[in-house]
């Protein structure tokens, strides 16, 4: 790897004031042709990309990106990692993804701030309590680390949490200690670098207008700045892949609403955990510059906004402020969104399709950022051998013909 990060590196570029560090990527003109064709420069894009180089030995890559690098949901989420969801099939890929999490910062020389500080669903009512048992005796079945843990304990971990005097009471919660957040910026950028160094090209502000497909089969794209060619095309958009996706002549089952999330002011550290609430639909986290990560739910309507409506951040504050009282005096500095596609059972879809040669990752709704390395894992495995990971295997298109749904709506408590 020639872009290396060391603390003798860091130290040589501090004396030079930090002006001879080596561009992280090329920014080059698209050339006619590639082998594979990645439409999308998040995470998962990228991802996809530097598992082709790196482990199908496929280096004639393009991915094409119609903003900067991590413009799209990689850049807009709230960060949050876990792997504790009830179906064995999205355990499986979940998990697969939080084992590389692990050891991603190794992997890429390239510091993506994992922090493992434990994910923590709260319990309202009974009917929390029960369904979460249930999922905990399920991934443990699968070995998680996912257990239950009661109000004394949750006051231990978030001395802060008013678990009594609200309208729904903490009766207890499930945690998983292996969850946590990374660095969302730092995902895509550590990707695209390690990619680059294989010979990927990675084209910002080209903006993908039309798959063109002839007989059944893909022949390439076309841009802003032009027709490429590629026989292997991965769509990975996000909000827009069902949009592209028509052009091709194919109808994904995908509804895209937008997902917003705001921040505080910067505080000292007072919440060493991710605690999310399916009841009042709101979580938070703290990041390592003192910021409150907040988040909620996707907006009630289709839309391809990023801005989303101000009455989900009302009522998100309105539940932020009810469990942690602490917070009611603080500002909030700015607000966001992103456009999530979700699917009918509100599992991903990562799947070959009946145009030969053209492939899709999405409808990951509010919980793509999460499965960012697993999936583009599995799904470079899918494009290079034009089959399945088993991984993904049940991730299918063919799922919503056959039945064999995953169906992860309230299985998984929220499906942040």
């Amino acid at each position: 790897m020639k872009k290396k990060y060391s603390i003798f590196n860091i130290i040589k570029n501090t004396l030079s004031k930090n002006e001879n560090w080596q561009k992280m990527w090329r920014s080059p003109e698209p050339k006619k042709s590639y082998e594979v064709i990645i439409v999308g420069g998040g995470g998962h894009g990228l991802g996809t990309a530097y598992y082709l180089a790196k482990e199908h030995g496929i280096k004639n890559i393009a991915v094409i990106e119609k903003g900067w690098l991590g413009s799209g949901n990689t850049g807009r989420n709230t960060t949050i990692i876990r792997s504790n969801y009830l179906w064995n099939e999205s355990a499986f890929l979940y998990d697969h993804s939080l084992k590389i999490w692990e050891n991603l910062s190794s992997e890429l020389n390239y510091n993506v701030m994992f922090s493992q500080r434990g994910v923590m669903n709260l319990a309202h009512n009974e009917h929390d309590i029960k369904e979460m048992r249930r999922r905990i005796s399920a991934n443990r079945l699968n070995g998680l680390d996912s257990r239950w843990i009661d109000t004394n304990e949750i006051k231990k971990l978030v001395p802060i949490m008013n678990t009594d005097n609200l309208r729904y009471p903490v009766l207890g919660a499930a945690f998983q200690p292996r969850g946590g957040v990374a660095r969302h910026d730092a995902v895509a950028w550590g990707f695209a670098m390690r990619a680059d160094e294989m010979g990927v090209d990675i084209i910002q502000n080209c903006e993908v207008k039309k798959i063109k497909t002839e007989n059944g089969k893909v022949l390439g794209v076309e841009t802003s700045k032009g027709f490429i060619n590629s026989e292997k095309v991965g769509v990975v958009a996000s909000g827009h892949t069902s949009v592209l996706a028509a052009t091709a002549g194919i109808r994904l089952p995908l509804q895209s609403r937008p997902l917003q999330a705001l921040v505080s002011e910067p505080i000292k550290p007072v919440i060493n955990t991710v605690v999310m609430s399916n009841a009042v639909h709101a979580y938070v986290s703290q990041s390592d510059k003192g910021e409150l990560v907040i988040g909620a739910g996707t907006d009630g309507y289709n839309s391809f906004t990023q801005r989303g409506g101000y009455d989900v951040i009302e009522e998100t504050v309105r539940a932020i402020v009810e469990l942690y009282p602490i917070f009611g005096k603080m500002k909030m500095l700015r607000q966001w969104g992103g456009i999530v596609d979700i699917c009918p059972d509100a599992s991903p879809i990562i799947s070959k399709c009946d145009v030969k040669g053209l492939y899709f990752n999405c409808g990951w709704g509010t919980g793509g950022f999460k499965a960012t390395p697993g999936s583009a894992n599995v799904f470079a495995h899918t494009i290079a051998n034009d089959k399945p990971h088993k991984i993904n295997a049940a991730f299918s298109l063919d799922r919503f013909v056959t039945g064999r749904l995953v169906d992860e709506h309230g299985a998984a408590a929220v499906a942040h």
